[in-house]
């Protein structure tokens, strides 16, 4: 015998109230993916609840938490009586996990994460000229150490990666700018790990890319804003352009004219 939104009575487990919520949150996993995959294509309409909860084997109540779900993701409007609509690309959350993964997984010509890097080195250069206005002695010893420190880890990607992360954060941390550290911070999280964004990692690439972080804690120890700017933006684009492969236009990269 079962409940009206599927769960069964009586003497169920008491784990079972959390189950929906984790199906939910698989369900929505999926739908994220077919949406982004155009599997639903923007403008169709998803399918009827009960053809859904055949489909994945779930409960009304599942389906009706992932949909809502989707639609705080900006990838669904529910509309009453016309269903769920999926909505154009333009308006969805890529600052999502889920959608900014199942994005960059279908991009082909790398455009995503050329914008990532494009949003990361103008927030980026920002905060470096401001580091360099503001920057005590502590932060400039640190930056100075984490630049000896990776030369001396150039043999050793997995290492490095996470000394250079720590570089930019501490960056970061200078400027005082919590919301663009954080901007950045959840792109980096939701990229770090996917292998067409880390790229090539062999020896003369790490030390390459520490002549970049040397070049913008230079400017910082030296208090000169504009050369920070211009350093940490030449530093990301060029890292990029070398671990990038060949998919795609990369004129978006491109410095803007003015």
């Amino acid at each position: 015998m079962t409940a009206t939104d599927g769960r069964p009575t009586g003497d169920a487990p008491t784990t079972w109230p959390r189950r929906p919520a984790t199906l939910a949150k698989a369900v929505t996993a999926e739908l994220v993916e077919r949406v982004v995959r155009g599997v639903y294509p923007p403008g169709s309409v998803l399918p009827p609840e009960p053809v859904l909860c055949e489909t994945f084997s779930v409960s009304r109540t599942v389906i009706r938490e992932s949909v809502k779900v989707l639609q705080e993701k900006g990838l669904v409007q529910v509309r009453q009586g016309s269903g769920t609509t999926v909505t154009p690309p333009a308006v969805w959350n890529l600052l999502d996990e889920l959608v900014l993964a199942a994005t960059i997984a279908q991009d082909d010509t790398l455009a995503v994460l050329d914008d990532v890097v494009v949003t990361r080195r103008l927030l980026e250069s920002d905060m470096a000229a401001v580091a360099a206005r503001t920057a005590d002695q502590d932060t400039i010893d640190r930056l100075h150490a984490l630049v000896e420190r990776m030369d001396e880890l150039v043999d050793d990607p997995v290492a490095y990666r996470e000394q250079d992360r720590i570089f930019h954060d501490t960056v970061m941390q200078a400027s005082g700018n919590r919301i663009a550290r954080g901007v950045v911070r959840a792109l980096e999280g939701q990229v770090i790990n996917t292998a067409r964004y880390t790229g090539r990692s062999e020896r003369a690439l790490c030390v390459a890319s520490n002549q970049g972080h040397r070049a913008v804690y230079e400017h910082i120890a030296a208090h000169d804003p504009t050369g920070a700017a211009e350093a940490m933006f030449t530093h990301i684009t060029e890292a990029w352009l070398v671990r990038r492969d060949d998919s795609g236009d990369p004129s978006r990269l491109e410095r803007p004219t003015t």
